[in-house]
């Protein structure tokens, strides 16, 4: 006769709403399909409206997002198991005690950033993170580890908090942010400390004519796909370990729930990897009416812009620019709006399941037919191909 295994309620103390957390709540998932523990999951999108009392919840564990101080105080009289999930610390003490912490490692985080825009050719960084705040935590330990680094190799870097998102101050916000910019030395790498932050700061860029990534090259941290859809320049970012944190932190409490001893040691997560894009690939150019186009070019190409608008934005003939562009680029302008559109093709075909002829409007072709011929002509292989053999598998 086969055993049942016992059916524990476990809560889950995350946003559903951050991307981050949403990583998290799916390594958690997986983790539970692929074994035989059996958890009945109480999950609120809104759970900090439910923080009250929670200590006297008749549950049998918690998984928790310690980032937030507020549930490290709710949760320190609880006699339940838990699990502590966050970023992590430079110094030790700073750790809740007694508990087990799967934590995102941000020193590695910021490294693998840096490291990137060092292997893009640049030589002067920054970084653009929160103001300072209890609830920022994570955001300063990133700022830590940014310091560290260029301490480490003898450069200075600056560190902009800037202002904190809310509507009233968004006009002075992106006005600080400008002023920050320009102020910088180019051209230079920045890294934001989320990619919510890296948007406001590409956005600021686009405002003031800078040149991305050819005067800033900038990276975020999430990977946060909707932050794709909402910027012109397609946004580098790393890859949080936030689906592995989720399954380490399942299979902690799996053990605590069977009596076997907690670890309270930290256990860290390194990153995935880098989505690069656009916004980081750097490209030292020193023919400022290329500059210029290639800055038009990444923002409308996808608008199904041609080479007389490109000459129009930059204040030469058409006939000049092709010359500059073939001189600095080896290419044509017509080439380069195309290169970027077949980019973002590409792009959408490995991280969307839409139609193909979505895609091709989306990405400024006049046809799905059109995109067709030219996927052939440069690929070796159609769109729905590529998407089929190419693409990482949809969640």
């Amino acid at each position: 006769m086969k055993t049942v295994p016992p059916v524990h309620r476990i809560a889950l103390l995350f946003n559903g709403g951050k991307i981050y957390d949403r990583g998290i709540i799916t390594g958690i998932g997986n983790y539970l399909s692929s074994t035989r523990a059996s958890w009945d999951l109480f999950l609120e999108e809104d759970f900090l409206c439910r923080l009250k009392g929670i200590e006297r919840w008749q549950g049998d564990g918690i998984i928790a997002d310690f980032d937030d101080p507020l549930i490290g105080e709710a949760l320190a009289e609880s006699k339940l198991p838990v699990v502590a999930v966050g970023g992590s610390y430079e110094n030790e003490r700073a750790y809740p005690k007694h508990i087990p912490y799967v934590a995102t490692d941000n020193f590695a985080l910021i490294k693998l950033a840096y490291e990137h825009l060092i292997e893009a050719g640049l030589t002067r960084f920054a970084c653009f993170s929160l103001p300072e705040a209890q609830s920022n935590r994570w955001a300063q330990e990133r700022e830590k580890a940014f310091r560290r680094l260029l301490q480490r190799d003898g450069l200075r870097g600056e560190i902009y908090r800037g202002l904190s998102t809310s509507a009233p101050l968004w006009d002075s916000a992106v006005e600080q942010q400008i002023a920050w910019l320009q102020s910088l030395p180019k051209p230079i790498g920045i890294i934001a400390v989320s990619d919510a932050r890296a948007r406001q700061l590409l956005q600021a860029c686009l405002t003031a004519g800078i040149a991305v990534p050819e005067q800033v090259a900038l990276i975020g941290i999430d990977n946060d796909p909707l932050t794709r859809t909402l910027t012109r320049v397609p946004l580098s970012s790393v890859i949080q370990g936030t689906q592995s944190m989720g399954r380490t932190a399942a299979a902690l409490l799996h053990q605590m729930l069977h009596g076997m001893p907690s670890s309270t040691q930290q256990i860290l997560v390194p990153p995935e990897a880098i989505n690069v894009q656009a916004s980081s690939l750097h490209q030292p150019l020193g023919n400022p009416y290329v500059m210029q186009a290639l800055h038009f070019i990444r923002q409308y190409a996808c608008q199904g812009i041609k080479t007389a608008q490109v000459a129009g934005y930059v204040g030469i003939s058409r006939s000049s620019l092709e010359s500059h562009f073939r001189k600095a680029r080896g290419c044509s302008v017509h080439d380069e709006i195309l290169r970027f559109k077949l980019a973002a093709a590409a792009s959408r075909l490995e991280n969307s399941d839409s139609a193909i002829a979505d895609i091709a409007q989306n990405c400024g072709f006049k046809s799905a037919q059109y995109l067709h011929t030219v996927f052939r002509r440069e690929f070796g292989c159609t769109p729905r191909e590529y998407q089929q053999e190419v693409a990482a598998p949809l969640h």
